[in-house]
């Protein structure tokens, strides 16, 4: 390619500028328009590869592997002792933004609500809001990020979610790879890796600005997890489950990244 370069060129000097430009100016071109070719070329071949399957659907295959690669080396990195930063109640938002509704139905009846935890042996433990509000009361003040592009510093309390798992015994659920969790409506669901869940800032949430969870807000309960995007924050929770094979993630099977981690 060098060579084809400086044969171009080489005799220029016999050239005059107007001459010069012209060629300079038609190469150019021609580059150009090569190269959008090439990226349209590749893109139209992108589009037309079969989507991932599964609980990996929504993208071409290609696409999902580099997330995939993405998520190997953030699994590889991630420490749990790494804290997320925190802030004075000072900065906490007086006025909460909602990332989504998806699973929050108005057909929800609170006074029902209990949280169905599946263990290993096929026991089903249900466990009310009261039960959980027992529990010791952690709090955290943080920037949340969602995956639309804002952020905003916002105060929450309840109980981490490594005390549940202890105080209810379910070490042997937690050592599998993931947790999966969704709403009472089934609408809305997801995965997480359990390095994150167990991190001690991640929260069953119960309290917003020291008050109970607003109804779309998710209450009686939802995720509050730091170190993901606000997309793994489910709301309104109403079942969870453990797995070593991933659990169904609604925006995963939308193209999105499964692990979401920040």
């Amino acid at each position: 390619m060098k060579r084809f370069f400086i044969s171009l060129f080489r005799k220029n000097s016999g050239l005059s500028s107007e001459e010069l430009i012209r060629k300079k100016t038609f190469f150019a071109f021609f580059f150009f328009v090569l190269l959008i070719g090439l990226g349209a070329g590749l893109w139209i071949w992108l589009i037309h590869q079969r989507g991932d399957a599964g609980i990996q659907g929504g993208i071409p295959k290609p696409l999902r592997v580099v997330l995939n690669a993405n998520e190997t080396i953030f699994r590889k990195v991630f420490s749990a002792e790494h804290l997320v930063k925190t802030y004075p109640v000072s900065a906490a938002s007086s006025r909460v933004r909602v990332n989504g509704n998806i699973g929050l139905g108005s057909d929800f009846d609170p006074a029902q609500w209990k949280l169905q935890l599946i263990r290993d042996n096929g026991d089903t433990l249900f466990i009310g809001l009261e039960d959980i509000r027992r529990l010791p009361k952690t709090e955290i003040i943080y920037n949340f990020k969602c995956i639309e592009g804002w952020s905003q510093i916002t105060w929450w309390g309840g109980v981490r979610f490594s005390d549940f798992i202890h105080f209810y015994r379910l070490e042997k659920e937690a050592s599998h790879g993931y947790v999966g969790m969704s709403t009472p409506d089934g609408d809305y669901y997801v995965g997480i890796d359990m390095p994150s869940a167990m991190q001690s800032q991640t929260l069953l949430c119960y309290e917003m600005n020291r008050e109970p969870l607003p109804m779309n807000q998710g209450y009686p309960l939802r995720l509050i997890i730091p170190v993901k995007y606000g997309i793994k924050s489910i709301k309104r929770i109403g079942s969870m489950y453990f797995s070593d094979d991933r659990p169904p993630d609604y925006w995963a099977e939308r193209g999105y990244d499964y692990y979401s981690g920040l």
